[in-house]
């Protein structure tokens, strides 16, 4: 009997070097839904109302309203881009996490509106898509409408999900505002454009251009296909760090299906989105929304390449190093040292100007607060003699007028 590990890197002889474990996968994804299932009966049991959540279904399972997001959490030993791409990237899942017929679609369309509308009553359209897309709105006319900020919450509140022609997802940020873009509703970029036909020769040639007030929209069937593509994608949204979040299931989901969903993200990432691929991987987890992370893959190696490790000895070899990384010659490193001795001679200097300028400043305060207390003193000698004078004349009136009497 094979011995059993807890190891989470598994490393193959071809191929990519590393590959992502399944049988932890699922048993991470097995351990995450039932702490979620857990957590879910405690809260409902302490709560005097009755949830619906986890009442008449499976074991790990839920209401897919009440479901709670299952994220992926990939990290990486560097920066997988410079900067903050507007643009998500999609990988297909093998579960989609929006296939409720009760979801609500928003389209957000480039000018006309009217095509895309048209489009979408074709009777050629399927309907239970076409019934989904409750709203079909033009950028001119969203950048018109809902400028205030309680509009475009009202927006947000509206709808389930939010889709967009390519052509203007860039334009998005600016238009709806940060509201929609530090929520979970930020828009999925759908192309609408129609495909390049290919001529006799078998070359694909380009559609006839379209004007800036008339952009050409595809057929119906492909509109619908690329909606349901859209829908059935996870979205990356990348930013220049060293780790990105993927929603890749849902509590209502069963282990098996979050470990596909995992397993399929994970390869579109490495793949699509990571520079170096597998090379460039930390580790990858699964967590909930108020939970834990659950490792399932973890590097051996915390470094990229061979040359961001250095020996006992290149600690100074690497202080010796000039700002392009060459060995500097002797006639150099004897002129660095001539300019650290100038400069520690200036530092002594200085600390001995200022050290001089502190006695100074401390004479001048003991000479200041002698003063002050010879001034105190006579001050209280004045006092002191006008108050004997005035006792002295009070007592000479007294001894007058009893002469008197």
């Amino acid at each position: 009997m094979a011995p059993k590990s807890d190891a989470l890197t598994t490393k193959v002889n071809s191929g990519s070097p590393y590959q992502l474990d399944q049988p932890q996968t699922l048993k991470a994804s097995t351990a995450l839904l039932k702490h979620i299932k857990s957590e879910s009966d405690r809260k409902e049991a302490a709560s005097v109302t009755k949830s619906l959540v986890g009442s008449n279904h499976g074991p790990y399972e839920y209401d897919a309203s009440d479901a709670e997001p299952i994220w992926l959490i990939l990290t990486t030993k560097k920066h997988i881009v410079d900067k903050a791409r507007l643009k998500p990237g999609k990988i297909p899942l093998p579960h989609p996490l929006d296939t409720s017929p009760t979801t609500t679609i928003c389209l957000i369309t480039c000018d006309p509106q009217r095509q895309v509308k048209d489009t979408i009553a074709h009777p050629s359209f399927p309907t239970d898509l076409s019934s989904r897309i409750t709203k079909v709105i033009g950028v001119s006319k969203l950048k018109a409408r809902y400028q205030p900020y309680e509009s475009k919450r009202q927006l947000l509140n509206e709808h389930d999900v939010f889709l967009a022609d390519a052509r203007v997802i860039t334009m998005l940020p600016k238009i709806l505002g940060k509201i929609f873009y530090k929520s979970n509703k930020k828009p999925v970029p759908v192309s609408l454009e129609p495909y390049r036909q290919a001529n006799g020769e078998g070359k694909r040639i380009m559609p006839k251009p379209a004007t800036e007030k008339f952009k050409t929209i595809a057929p119906p069937q492909q509109v619908a296909k690329e909606i349901e593509k859209a829908l059935s994608c996870a979205l990356v949204h990348l930013s220049p760090s060293n780790n990105v979040a993927v929603r890749v299931g849902l509590s209502s989901f069963t282990a098996q299906q979050v470990a596909n969903n995992v397993g399929a993200v994970v390869i579109g990432l490495v793949e699509k989105f990571i520079p170096k691929g597998w090379r460039n991987v930390r580790g990858v987890h699964i967590k909930g929304p108020n939970t834990m992370a659950l490792p399932i893959w973890l590097a051996d190696e915390l470094w990229l390449e061979k040359e961001d490790v250095l020996d006992d000895g290149d600690e100074a070899m690497k202080a010796a190093a000039g700002p392009g990384g060459k060995k500097r010659k002797g006639r150099e490193l004897d002129k660095v040292d001539d300019e650290d001795a100038d400069r520690g001679a200036k530092s002594q200097r200085s600390e001995e100007v200022d050290g001089k300028r502190m006695k100074k400043r401390k004479v001048e305060d003991a000479d200041m607060s002698k003063e002050i207390k010879e001034r105190r003193e006579k001050l209280r000698d004045q006092k002191r003699a006008d108050r004997e004078e005035i006792n002295g004349k009070t007592t000479a009136v007294a001894v007058h007028k009893v002469s008197i009497t």
